[in-house]
């Protein structure tokens, strides 16, 4: 197992053998064969994410494997099965025990891609269905829109009808959400985001999906139209803005 023995950077991280764990009541015992690798990841290492295990321990939130054994109370899986599932920690590991509420089977023709499903495609679909009930023809502004969640809201938006305007930071990102939906592009390095959606879109967009933060969730949201949402997924870019600051009146979109 890869093991988070003192909270830090990566680099920190030591592989060593440890036991190999028995099921308790409602568990699953999972041999793992990938696991997916994404930004709380990165937190959690570092004693920065909501979720703070004791020390030591595997991180790793999502993975994709085969049962090995099953707890009491386990009826929905078997020896064998191919499941995938979110973990919340544990995942960079040979072995580990999952509730078995948070496994789903593998469906017939996905590999172990699976891996990296649960945790993005979950976050994304969640965000636009159940909290910003997306409709047919609204727009959709994707920030970061080549990242794991990013990407995954890009073609969920797209599936679900609305436009998306996919953004990133490089020509080369934006053509990876290009091939994956998106309708049109805004390279946030090159132009200044909030005038470039003033100018596109001005009657503003329906939804902006947001795991960036910093100053372009307030670009983002100074271009938003009446009955705008706004779903905060995060802050890769750092720094937490301070909604506090931002003032809107009758000249702002809401």
């Amino acid at each position: 197992a890869i093991l988070c023995k003192e909270l830090g950077p990566a680099n920190t991280l030591v592989i060593e053998d440890i036991a190999s764990p028995a099921p308790g009541k409602g568990e699953v015992k999972v041999r793992v064969k990938a696991a997916g690798l994404n930004f709380p990841d990165t937190l959690i290492i570092e004693g920065k994410y909501q979720i703070k295990p004791e020390l030591p321990f595997s991180p790793g939130g999502e993975m994709a494997g085969e049962v090995l054994e099953v707890g009491e109370g386990v009826k929905n899986f078997k020896p064998g099965q191919r499941i995938m599932g979110l973990t919340g920690y544990g995942a960079f590991a040979e072995e580990i025990l999952v509730p078995d509420n948070r496994l789903i089977p593998v469906p017939d023709g996905m590999d172990h891609t699976a891996a990296a499903f649960s945790m993005v495609y979950g976050t994304s679909y969640h965000a636009l269905k159940q909290r910003a009930n997306i409709q047919p023809g609204e727009t959709l502004l994707v920030l970061g829109a080549s990242g794991g969640v990013g990407l995954a809201a890009v073609e969920i938006g797209k599936a679900m009808g609305a436009k998306v305007i996919a953004c990133a930071s490089s020509d080369e990102k934006l053509e990876v959400a290009r091939e994956a939906g998106a309708d049109d592009l805004i390279n946030y390095a090159d132009e200044d985001l909030k005038e470039a959606l003033k100018k596109r879109y001005p009657k503003g967009v329906d939804v902006i999906y947001d795991p960036v933060g910093d100053k372009f969730t307030e670009a983002a949201l100074r271009n938003m139209a009446w009955n705008g949402r706004l779903l905060v997924v995060g802050f890769a870019a750092g720094d937490i803005p301070d909604r506090k600051s931002t003032r809107l009146n009758s000249s702002h979109r809401m």
